[in-house]
């Protein structure tokens, strides 16, 4: 059984006010997504990566992929005209060319901190109970809102939990399930656990981590930054 690492790079990053699609912004001389396809270029399980890119950009990502030796780079294909789109068109990509039993692990391109441990886990988790969806506790009190300025109600944290990526399952349960999307109408949901849950499916949480963030404004970015820095340090350090 193979694993294949699903970088979903077709966002513009309208949020970041910049003139280039923030998974190609450059933080130390790299773009973010190099940061995010090292991860998995790294990990030892991972025996493949494809990536869905944002129209324009794939001729520039092949680029960098030879630069920084991403040699577990299978193809790169365009964007759909939304998120769901753009997962199912790369899981069709990998399912011509993969087994069934394949996993594939959904992730972000602008979560460029994934570590090896989350990888690994969530690898774990869906060979398991077939599927794994990375996620953190809720740590924050949650309000309840109808206008979006004001709050007379709250839910409970503690049932809580935060979502990230990777999200993983084997190649054909993700082929079937977004058959039975279409099927059903559904056509723009945000995500894979989304669409799951839509479709009746349980879901099965694997490790996530606060440093896994999602870079999708400029203090993100600041963030990410910072954490750079302090992985530095700790390199020193050693």
């Amino acid at each position: 059984m193979k694993n294949i690492a699903l970088i979903i790079a077709g966002g513009s990053g309208q949020r970041m006010h910049q003139d280039i699609p923030k998974q190609f912004l450059n933080v130390y001389d790299k773009p973010v997504i190099i940061y995010t396809l090292e991860a998995f270029q790294r990990h030892p399980c991972i025996d493949g990566i494809v990536v869905v890119c944002v129209e324009g950009w794939i001729q520039i990502l092949e680029t960098y992929c030879r630069q920084f030796g991403i040699t577990k780079l299978e193809s790169i294909i365009p964007g759909g005209k939304n998120g769901q789109d753009s997962i199912r068109e790369g899981i069709y990509k990998i399912a011509a060319c993969h087994e069934e039993e394949d996993l594939i692990l959904i992730h972000d391109a602008i979560r460029p901190m994934v570590s090896e441990e989350i990888i690994s886990d969530c690898i774990r988790v869906a060979g398991e109970y077939g599927n794994a969806i990375s996620v953190v506790q809720c740590t924050s009190a949650m309000l309840c809102t109808e206008d979006g300025e004001t709050s007379e109600a709250q839910i409970s944290r503690d049932n809580l939990k935060v979502t990230q990526t990777p999200q993983c399952a084997s190649v054909g349960t993700l082929v079937r399930a977004h058959k039975e999307a279409l099927e059903k109408g559904i056509t723009n949901t945000v995500a894979t656990c989304t669409l799951f849950i839509e479709l009746g499916r349980k879901l099965y949480f694997s490790l996530g981590s606060e440093k896994n963030i999602k870079l999708t404004s400029v203090d993100d970015l600041e963030i990410f930054e910072a954490l750079l820095n302090a992985r530095k340090a700790e390199w020193i350090k050693e």
